[in-house]
């Protein structure tokens, strides 16, 4: 049973958190076109809910930015009612995925995918906040939004610009300052300082719309779950499970560097998952994933069990209902403020540039994936990423070449490597290449790997080139 001591590290690492995650659920939920109340309720399940489960014992969950452009594009296609559908199946999904034994599979997706959809989600989010911070209605889509933007000076809310841009400003100083000055988080300091500035100067912003959060929890009717009828609403209920885990996955790898305690257990945290969304689909609020800030914040403030997620999710409820009117002050430039940060800091240009310089290829699958996340969707744009990534692999680890050996008057060409058809326009290329009127035979033994469609092209070639019954394919095992 953990010591004094250790419930002492627990609980003030329980506060940090929660002073982290307040202003970024309220945050998430304005930029998910949802009350801000539901940012909040799903902070309180990851923290009361996932937080009891053993799959990863540090890692802090809740609502996350990369899930943003998702659920705006579910609420604003099926409504506010038909989320709270969607989450719950989605939960479904994750925790029988978690009991399959799929969660170690995410292991393998690529790196370039993953660090893509994040770039693509955040300059998504960029696009939307910068409407945000000016006060101004923001167009539907993503490409509407980036060829808008050079028109925003002259619609903006000056006042909100500023207040916003202030909350940047501070946001990025609060790293530079000492660590002692720093075990206050900076989101938090950054959003009070905002409202404070608002108040003293009168400033006529738009501010956070608080109604309560019970009053704001909606569990979903029976007549809305005839949504999941729709093809487009399976597929965003896959995109919720499949992105959620990921990011969940990969934030538990991080945070298993980060500390010398258990390591996560990555089926049962996929379980832990799927029971947090379900209960958030239960409740009619946002899909949960784990936070890497939340969660780097925990393991930084000394937390040691993971009381400290669960007490971190007490604390957001009894600010909630304790003192709700105080989130009215907030104005929503200082949000927009917080994700625009948010949102620049999960652009990867360190790791385009290195990519760039040691795995072009892998550069090219990020840089596309983030391109199709901002053109289409993040369903989309991430099948694409995993289809380019595919498609890469596939590529380089079919490498086939042309061994020339003369036996006698006859040459024997030997095929090495992996043939598919990738290659084949290569392969038959340096095969008509070859001497003609000469005979030549065909070895394929130092073939590793061999698909339908250069065995027939092959057969096809010795055909055409020698015509003679009794010699096809030679050499073959």
């Amino acid at each position: 049973m953990p010591g004094a001591g250790t419930f002492r590290e627990d609980f003030g690492a329980s506060v940090v958190v929660a002073l982290v995650a307040l202003p970024l659920c309220v945050g998430v939920a304005v930029a998910s076109g949802v009350p801000a109340e539901l940012g909040i309720v799903t902070g309180v399940v990851g923290g009361l809910v996932t937080g009891w489960f053993r799959g990863s014992s540090l890692q802090v969950s809740g609502p996350a930015a990369g899930l943003t452009v998702l659920v705006y594009e579910a609420v604003s296609t099926y409504g506010l009612p038909a989320l709270g559908v969607l989450v719950l199946a989605a939960g479904v999904l994750q925790a029988g995925m978690g009991v399959l034994r799929l969660g170690r599979w995410f292991r393998a997706i690529s790196l370039a995918v993953v660090h893509g959809m994040l770039a693509g989600i955040g300059l998504v989010l960029i696009a939307g906040q910068l409407y945000a911070l000016g006060g101004v209605a923001a167009p539907g889509h993503t490409l509407a939004k980036l060829g808008g933007v050079h028109d925003l000076a002259a619609r903006a809310d000056w006042a909100a610009v500023g207040l916003g841009a202030g909350t940047v400003a501070l946001l990025v100083a609060w790293r530079r300052m000492p660590a002692r000055i720093r075990i206050v988080p900076g989101a938090l300091v950054a959003v009070v300082a905002a409202a404070a500035v608002a108040a003293l100067l009168g400033l006529s912003v738009d501010r956070v719309r608080v109604t309560g959060v019970l009053e704001a929890v909606a569990p979903p009717a029976w007549g809305d779950f005839g949504v999941l009828a729709s093809f487009g609403a399976v597929g965003t209920v896959v995109a919720l499970a499949l992105i959620a885990s990921a990011e969940t996955l990969f934030s538990a790898a991080a945070v298993d560097r980060m500390h010398d305690g258990p390591r996560t257990e990555y089926d049962r945290e996929l379980i832990a998952q799927g029971v947090g969304n379900g209960v958030c689909g239960l409740l009619g609020a946002l899909p949960m994933t784990a936070v890497i800030v939340r969660s780097a914040a925990n393991v930084e403030a000394g937390a040691r069990t993971r009381a400290s997620r669960v007490m971190h999710g007490g604390w957001l409820l009894l600010f909630a209902v304790a003192v709700p009117r105080v989130l009215e002050l907030v104005p929503l430039a200082a949000l927009a403020g917080v994700l625009l940060h948010a949102g620049w800091k999960l652009l990867p240009a360190r790791a385009v540039a290195a990519l760039w310089k040691t795995h072009r290829g892998e550069a090219v699958v990020l840089v596309a994936t983030a391109g199709a996340v901002v053109a289409t969707n993040l369903f989309e744009g991430v099948l694409l990423g995993l289809g380019l990534a595919v498609a890469k692999a596939a590529w380089e680890t079919s490498h086939v070449h042309l061994e020339e050996v003369w036996e006698g008057g006859e040459l024997c060409v030997r095929v090495v490597g992996n043939a598919s058809f990738l290659r084949l326009p290569k392969l038959l290329d340096a095969l008509d290449a070859l001497p003609h009127g000469k005979p030549v035979r065909l070895d394929l033994t130092g073939l590793r790997h061999l698909d339908h469609a250069c065995l027939t092209a092959l057969e096809g070639w010795q055909r055409r080139r020698d015509p003679l019954p009794g010699r096809g394919r030679e050499g073959v095992g």
